[in-house]
């Protein structure tokens, strides 16, 4: 899958989350995304589009932790997709977001996880 695929799978998964597609750099296979309050990571993308070696990270200390779950998952035996990937991000940062926000308004954004 090219990358340009790849950036469409990444929006249309952004438009039922929280999350931003904040850039792409395609020679590096890098997508950033960004939700509020301050939560970001990044998904180095393969160059066949699937894999088990997608990698996610954060720059920001306080978003790494969350981020192991969906890391292991990566490592984890079989193929993964992109997003498959997002998903199991999505679900690793749904503690973060549950402490800092209602119950209510919680549930409403982490239904589809």
């Amino acid at each position: 899958m090219d990358f340009q695929q790849l950036a469409d799978v990444a929006e249309k998964w952004c438009s039922n989350t929280p999350f931003e597609l904040i850039a792409t750099e395609e020679t590096e296979r890098r997508m950033d995304f960004y939700a509020d309050p301050g939560v970001s990571f990044y998904v180095l993308c393969p160059d066949n589009g699937c894999g088990d070696n997608f990698h996610v990270w954060s720059e920001s200390e306080d978003c790494l932790p969350f981020l192991q779950l969906a890391q292991d998952y990566i490592s984890s035996c079989g193929k993964k997709t992109l997003h498959e990937v997002l998903e199991k991000v999505f679900k690793s940062f749904r503690p973060f977001y549950c402490d800092i926000i209602d119950t209510q308004h919680c549930r409403s954004l982490w239904h589809t996880a």
